[in-house]
């Protein structure tokens, strides 16, 4: 089987910029919803840092609006050149794109210097793919280098979703047209299991797309080199692979769940092996930094009842992806254990708010108190925009998604907070209407930006 995707009649993103002139790119560039937050970054900064973990489709990204550049990764003689005059490399047109910066952390403090001494603004993109151990950007950047966090695709940008449902629109309280979006869930589940990965997509006759097995073989081989490689790279520790696995293993099984560290480091170290919590949380460290961990924090509004907020954050692998291939998993073992793939396609629709959310200067948060009650995505852009989603595999659990979402925004003190913009049931397919008690039901095929 071929994961093909499908072209809508409604797209909504923006038709690419014309490709970075020093070297042809080998793929069409498929465009995507950070296109126009880095556009309006360089506009207002001095330099943009794009964030992500590997293969999440950087620098293509960045290509779009650099004007000439350099790749770290791929250029030994510009590292040698850049730990020798830091200085050089910053010469060219801008903007100008310095990939993988990290390699040489002191091109940060001349970029820096740079955008101080010139006039205007845009004139360096860098991109990154782990945090330097030192991590010397988070207090020497500010008011001159702007952040871009790009993650794997949403079902909009591999062309999945209309986007007819637009969260911006939702968090503005406008009318939200009814649409309907008919994924089979075979191919949800598939859609799970390939992810969001740039990589994965055909271009042309050419350049076909991977198949869904030869997608999932790739994303092993990606953990592969995270357990060999990367993750004792990041921090310079020499880790053991078998156990970096296990620990992975361990969060792929806890995906989307508000697991503690300790009953990860017990499930990842089994009956006849020990992780500490220690070892654990060391991996953990190493794993975000390389940024394919993006934990889900709690939502702490004002409360009109004596409920107390639980703090714990919810577990999330970049990309849901990347936990099918930790326990080499396929589409069948999903179909079989619905239990776990509502938790992966939880996790895949988290992913697709965070990108649609960031386009509007909002995050995504979930929400848990000492009752019991939790709802799973609360998408926070300041009082009165907010808006909170249960999110539920199959239509036959609609009902209960509204009924949390009536009892939560119940005890939110709306006073303090503003009225909730929308509350919505993001369901895997079929129609997507409100609801006589004003809840939305939600396709994630015609969820967007």
């Amino acid at each position: 089987m071929t994961y093909q995707p499908d072209i809508p009649s409604r797209h909504i993103l923006r038709e690419p910029e014309a490709p970075w002139p020093l070297t042809p790119m080998r793929r069409e560039y498929w465009p995507r919803v950070a296109d126009g937050e880095l556009k309006q970054r360089l506009a207002r900064s001095g330099a943009v840092l794009i964030e992500g973990p590997r293969a999440c489709g950087k620098t293509a990204t960045a290509r779009q609006l650099a004007a000439s550049g350099v790749r770290l990764d791929a250029d030994s003689s510009a590292r040698r050149a850049a730990r020798t005059d830091p200085a050089f490399l910053l010469q060219g047109e801008t903007p100008r794109l310095i990939d993988e910066w990290q390699l040489v952390p002191d091109i940060w403090n001349h970029v820096r210097h740079v955008v101080d001494d010139r006039r205007g603004r845009g004139h360096f993109i860098l991109t990154g793919s782990s945090v330097p151990p030192d991590d010397i950007t988070r207090h020497t950047g500010a008011g001159r280098i702007g952040r871009l966090r790009l993650r794997p695709m949403s079902l909009l940008e591999v062309r999945r979703s209309t986007g007819e449902v637009s969260l911006a629109r939702l968090l503005a309280g406008d009318p939200v047209p009814g649409t309907v979006a008919k994924l089979t869930v075979r191919e949800l589940a598939e859609l799970v299991c390939v992810g969001g990965w740039p990589g994965h997509l055909g271009s042309s006759l050419d350049d076909p797309p991977l198949s869904v097995d030869d997608a999932m073989a790739e994303n092993r081989d990606y953990l592969g080199e995270v357990c060999r490689t990367d993750i004792g790279r990041v921090d310079g520790s020499d880790r053991n692979p078998a156990k970096v696995g296990r620990f992975l293993q361990s969060l792929a099984r806890n995906v989307a769940t508000c697991a503690s560290m300790s009953a990860m480091a017990r499930d990842a170290g089994g009956p006849d092996q020990h992780l500490t919590n220690h070892t654990a949380s060391s991996y953990m460290t190493a794993l975000e930094r390389l940024m394919l961990v993006e934990d889900q924090p709690p939502w702490s509004p004002h409360l009109r009842s004596r409920s107390r907020l639980r703090a714990a954050s919810r577990r999330h692998l970049v990309d849901p992806s990347l936990a099918v291939a930790a326990l080499s998993a396929g589409p069948d073992h999903l179909l079989h254990d619905f239990e776990w793939f509502g938790f992966l396609f939880e996790s895949m629709v988290v992913r697709d708010l965070r990108i649609y959310a960031q386009a509007s200067g909002a995050s995504v948060f979930h929400y848990r108190d000492n009752t019991g009650l939790e709802v799973d995505a609360v998408v926070d852009a300041g009082p009165g925009r907010w808006a909170a989603f249960e999110i539920k595999l199959g239509t036959g659990r609609v009902d209960e998604g509204a009924r949390t979402l009536l009892k939560f925004a119940d005890r939110v003190d709306t006073d303090r907070c503003g009225e909730p913009a929308a509350l919505g049931v993001i369901v895997g397919s079929g129609y997507g209407y409100a609801r006589p008690d004003g809840v939305r039901v939600i396709p994630v095929g015609g969820l967007g930006v």
